[in-house]
């Protein structure tokens, strides 16, 4: 046997062994898929370990990539009660100011008295945890993968392209600019997710106010060019884990909405990077996250932040999100052209990103998956 016959046997066994593990996790991946259960259905059917297809990179579970080295950091956290309460000019001049430096040096913070009654808070948790927890021959019922379509329950959106899948199930609505026929909405969750997108769009109608201010900008420039156009809600559910040092809730990643408002549960768990560190974002009573997503920072010429955030896995007991994105989400409406905004820029300050549409922006990022990247780099000039 010759000697170059001999060096490509290895070569060859290795090819077909890697070739045969990327079989094996296709099909784990479409049994996951196929059962229309979700995570959820695995914790149900007594799942002790877990499966190699949610077992991330261990490098990002390392001591310094899990937590901050600053435990006196956090997150902003704004008080708009005096926009609700007060016609003081001094008064919103204040909270525009706070607006601003969360947005340029976090892109991410909390708000309190923002408008949306605690009730309302309490019950959109209390119908994500009734639609997630019912029985799965119900859930099944809206299961898809077809993201054209007004509501669909999956797992990972990102399935057959992540690195490795999270611990989380989702169900999503497009809420505006064209809402779904109320009877496409799941029984269980209908009545409190119509109400509570109502008042988020409006709570977004008075975030966009003060950005377009923080910006030193018209009051209404960024709801004219229809930034609060669309709403496009997700509810997430993150079953317990047997081992969350493995997984992740949600891997990290940045938002490609202009705007998003987060519900979360007192669970715990989110992390924003920060300074490079992860810091977590403490569960606040009657509190919104408030993040900026990608399409924000591209309009802002990288002036507002769109920063990476994650969701760690929870061994005891689930947790439970909403996320309300502001961004168009179908056709017609997502073709508009975006660019970094003309009054933003100057010679000193030129334009550092293409114009592009929010459907071109979602086809890349979904394309690519919540691998850790950020999709802006793909719009960059």
């Amino acid at each position: 046997m010759s000697k170059s016959m001999v060096s490509t046997i290895p070569e060859k066994n290795h090819v077909e062994a890697e070739h045969e593990s990327v079989n094996d996790r296709y099909r784990e991946l479409k049994l996951l898929d196929e059962s229309k259960a979700g995570v959820k259905g695995l914790v149900d059917a007594g799942l002790s370990k877990v499966p190699r297809i949610f077992i991330h990179d261990q490098k990002q579970h390392e001591p310094s990539s899990t937590s901050s080295l600053d435990t006196n950091l956090s997150i902003p956290i704004i008080d708009f009660g005096a926009l609700f309460a007060d016609t003081s000019i001094n008064s919103r001049c204040e909270i525009i100011e706070k607006v601003k430096y969360a947005s340029e040096k976090w892109g991410f913070f909390q708000v309190v008295n923002h408008g949306i009654p605690t009730s309302i808070l309490d019950d959109m948790l209390d119908g994500v945890c009734r639609f997630h927890e019912q029985e799965a021959e119900i859930k099944k019922e809206v299961y898809s993968r077809d993201i054209t379509k007004r509501v669909y329950y999956n797992t990972n959106f990102d399935l057959y392209v992540t690195p490795a899948v999270n611990w989380r199930d989702t169900l999503s609505f497009v809420m505006a600019p064209q809402p779904p026929d109320p009877e496409e909405l799941p029984a269980i969750c209908r009545d409190i997710t119509i109400n509570y997108s109502n008042y988020v769009k409006k709570l977004g109608e008075i975030l966009f106010e003060l950005l377009s201010e923080a910006l030193g900008l018209n009051a209404s420039y960024l709801k004219d060019i229809d930034c609060a156009e669309g709403l496009f809600l997700i509810a997430h559910y993150y079953p317990p884990c047997p081992e969350p040092e493995l997984t992740f809730g949600t891997s990290a990643h940045s938002d490609s909405s202009f705007l998003t408002v987060l519900l979360q549960d007192q669970v715990g768990g989110l992390q924003v990077f920060h300074e490079n560190q992860w810091v977590d974002v403490t569960p606040i009573p009657g509190a919104l996250v408030i993040n900026l997503g990608d399409m924000m920072q591209l309009i802002t010429n990288d002036k507002f932040l769109s920063v990476n955030h994650r969701v760690l896995a929870q061994k005891n007991s689930p947790r439970v999100s909403v996320a309300c994105f502001f961004r168009q989400h179908l056709p017609p409406e997502n073709s508009r052209l975006y660019g970094p905004i003309s009054e933003l820029l100057t010679q000193e300050n030129p334009p550092v990103y293409k114009e592009t549409s929010i459907k071109d922006l979602v086809k890349y990022y979904y394309g690519k998956g919540l691998n850790g990247s950020s999709a802006l780099e793909h719009f960059r000039l």
